[in-house]
């Protein structure tokens, strides 16, 4: 077993890295001096990777969307990501007509680069620990409410010392369920513009089917840039802006890999839950993802109906379909993976261990009965989870319920305005309609309202639900949402020309949307202090299991701030089920784009290539980005650690340089956010060459390699 890592448990000793399991903080970089990687291939100093006061690795990493990772590669503003990460851009910027999505796009000069509206980018300046700061005011004898007083009261103070006046964003983040605490100062840039994008075709080759699944055969890339003010400064979108000129920006190598290479990924991994206890998983696989599963595959079979009917609906749609279709396959796989791989049984076993040392007369006061108590905690908490696993999907994919909330407030402030007030409001209404009527199929929602309040009625237990819906005609709601002031973007601009008080206080589906509301917010406060009590509780076990084994390599679950993972260049056990399409056991490390040829299906949606791709194949015009054994890679394996937000992280040499994105894991360690395994979890990865190659040969967008610094 290959886990002796080190030890960023910020206070303990740092111990020899030597695996992949882990995503560490930066601002710990300065204690690789003592650690020997450069046998495994790292060349870099701690301050090439991370600096505050010089330009570093960090400084080329960015924040894409709040929701992904991507890296700056050129002096000009620049940057990859992967095209599921800029889908919903790209398709905000589609329209049948100009369909991006299905044909591609590449911008032949800046003036032909898209604004994509709402998009930004943030960078990382520094970071630094406020675990004393804010320690030092709290005991565990404080209430919930006086501890969150106390901290955040201490986050104010720390983003108002920060934050230099608005120029930064500042943001305090906790660690290990609330034990210590860092901040972290950003700079948001929001003119990001689309330089270009494979078709879906490349971008999203082998669909669900090859979702989570090794080997991939995937050119999961898009291209970017980010603009600035005359004076380098984050601005909103003007023609005037120039392209920012980051810090630093990624060379691209050339070189290729093998087995046993060094390769180091940073990026804004989401979310982990590597120190959930036993029973927190046995409540997940059993009860709360499978209740997210059946929600997200009622959705997505709704959105599927209209979607096959018409075009423009496809394209409205395809950024929602795709990330409910991601998560609805992740969550199915982590059940499985947790299964089979006995992970409740190992979490038990590392349970057991801490219950003897909790049980020692110096440690029972505190610690001995957490367990127990957690324990207890789900059970009370057990149908309200499931319950709010159904209800996160109807708010996400019932789209009358967010409109008819979010809009019916800003009517009824507006219909009490006179008529000076109703003049200086209306701008704002609809404005505001404008936006939520965006890419909006009317029979579409009516449908998915219907469906997810009769699923939501079927499955979820009275006690813990919402009284408005469970007393809603499910079979009819569709016809009331489509009688409402809100059942389309003109019935809701009428209302705007004609407002009345009356009408929209006696609105069906505002009555439903508010009811639905504040049954939550109700719900909230009836468990608040069942919640209260598992935070403590988690907190503490935390903070036991940690003293517990002081030998033992501890590290923060991830949390959306920027981690450093590193690993090697491997391969996976091949699978009887899967398609290799000619890789073979020696070389299951990589694959290549004779074998992507090979899945084609001409009229299949997921595996039909392009015409020009074949031809450019069949042709072997590859020039310079075939492998200097002389096939053109797509995709390859590393062991590093990741997690949802990782995509589109730079996968880096010991020198670093670019040599791929990161956009996947595989099916067989999606267990991996509870519990990291050495053997199985791996990260799949797309190229660079394969991006370069795309770019050149497929794009004729050439002009834009000559921004980069490539590296033989």
């Amino acid at each position: 077993m290959k886990r002796i890592f080190l030890l960023l448990t910020f206070m303990l000793s740092f111990l020899q890295l030597k695996a992949d399991e882990g995503m560490w903080l930066l601002s710990m970089i300065k204690r690789l001096n003592g650690v020997d990687l450069k046998k495994d291939g790292l060349k870099l100093t701690p301050d090439e990777i991370y600096s505050v006061n010089n330009s570093s690795l960090k400084d080329a990493i960015v924040q894409f969307g709040g929701g992904c990772t991507a890296e700056m590669v050129s002096k000009e503003g620049l940057l990859f990501t992967n095209h599921h990460c800029g889908y919903g851009n790209i398709a905000a910027l589609s329209t049948p007509e100009k369909d991006h999505l299905t044909n591609g796009f590449w911008a032949m000069k800046k003036s032909e680069e898209l604004p994509s509206k709402g998009l930004s980018v943030r960078f990382m300046v520094r970071m630094d620990d406020v675990s004393k700061r804010i320690n030092a005011k709290l005991n565990n004898s404080m209430s919930a409410e006086e501890r969150k007083n106390i901290i955040d009261s201490e986050y104010k103070l720390i983003q108002a010392e920060n934050s230099e006046n608005g120029k930064y964003t500042v943001v305090v983040r906790d660690f290990y369920n609330g034990n210590e605490f860092y901040y972290f100062v950003y700079q948001d840039f929001k003119d990001v513009r689309l330089v270009g994008t494979p078709p879906n075709a490349l971008g999203k080759f082998g669909g669900d089917t090859d979702n989570w699944e090794w080997p991939r055969h995937t050119v999961d890339f898009s291209v970017f840039r980010v603009y600035a003010d005359a004076n380098g400064n984050p601005a909103e979108y003007s023609p005037s802006n120039v392209p920012m000129k980051p810090k630093h920006a990624l060379p691209i190598s050339m070189k290729g890999y093998k087995p046993g290479d060094f390769a180091m990924i940073l990026g804004y991994p989401g979310r982990t839950n590597r120190f959930l206890t036993s029973y927190g998983i046995e409540q997940m696989v059993t009860k709360d993802y499978p209740a997210w599963v059946e929600a997200s595959k009622v959705a997505m079979d709704v959105m599927k109906k209209y979607m096959d009917k018409d075009q423009a609906t496809k394209i409205d749609y395809a950024s929602q379909y795709a990330s409910v279709a991601n998560y609805w396959k992740n969550r199915q796989g982590t059940i499985d993976a947790v299964i089979k791989n006995g992970t409740v049984a190992e979490k038990q076993a590392l349970e057991q261990k801490f219950q003897t040392w909790a049980l020692m007369p110096e440690n029972i006061e505190l610690y001995g009965g957490i367990l127990q108590d957690i324990k207890s905690n789900y059970a009370q908490l057990s149908d309200r989870n499931v319950e709010g696993n159904y209800s996160s999907q109807l708010q996400r994919n019932a789209k009358y319920i967010r409109i008819a909330y979010q809009l019916g407030s800003l009517m009824n402030t507006y219909a009490d305005q006179d008529a000076a007030g109703k003049a200086a409001m209306k701008t704002k209404v609809t404005d505001a309609i404008d936006r939520a009527y965006d890419k909006f199929n009317v029979q579409l929602e009516g449908d998915m309202l219907g469906a997810m309040v009769s699923l939501y009625q079927q499955r979820v237990n009275k006690g813990v639900g919402s009284a408005t819906l469970f007393a809603a005609d499910a079979k009819n709601l569709s016809n009331m949402a489509f009688s409402s002031i809100f059942a389309t973007k003109e019935s809701a601009l009428n209302f705007v020309n004609n407002p009345d008080r009356l009408k929209i206080d006696a609105d069906p589906l505002l009555k439903l949307a508010n009811g639905f509301i504040t049954d939550q917010k109700l719900n909230g406060e009836k468990f608040a202090k069942v919640d209260d009590a598992f935070a403590k509780n988690s907190r503490l076990f935390l903070d036991g299991l940690r003293k517990s084994q002081p030998e033992t390599a501890f590290y923060p679950d991830a949390n959306s701030t920027m981690r450093l993972t590193t690993g090697k260049v491997t391969t996976l056990p091949e699978r009887a089920d899967r398609n290799y399409a000619g890789i073979k056991q020696k070389n299951n490390y990589y694959t290549e784009i004779n074998g992507m040829v090979a899945k084609h299906k001409k009229g299949d949606e997921e595996f039909e290539l392009p015409q020009r791709f074949l031809d450019l194949v069949k042709k072997k015009d590859f020039g310079r980005y075939k492998d200097k054994k002389g096939f053109m890679p797509v995709n390859f394996l590393t062991d590093n650690d990741i997690t949802g937000g990782n995509s589109g992280s730079p996968v880096l040499d010991g020198e670093g340089n670019l040599l791929g994105l990161a956009f996947d894991g595989n099916s067989e360690a999606l267990s991996g956010d509870i519990i990291f395994d050495p053997k199985l979890q791996k990260t799949i990865n797309v190229d660079v060459r394969m991006v370069l190659w795309t770019i050149e040969k497929y794009g004729n967008a050439g002009h834009l390699i000559s921004e980069m610094t490539l590296v033989k």
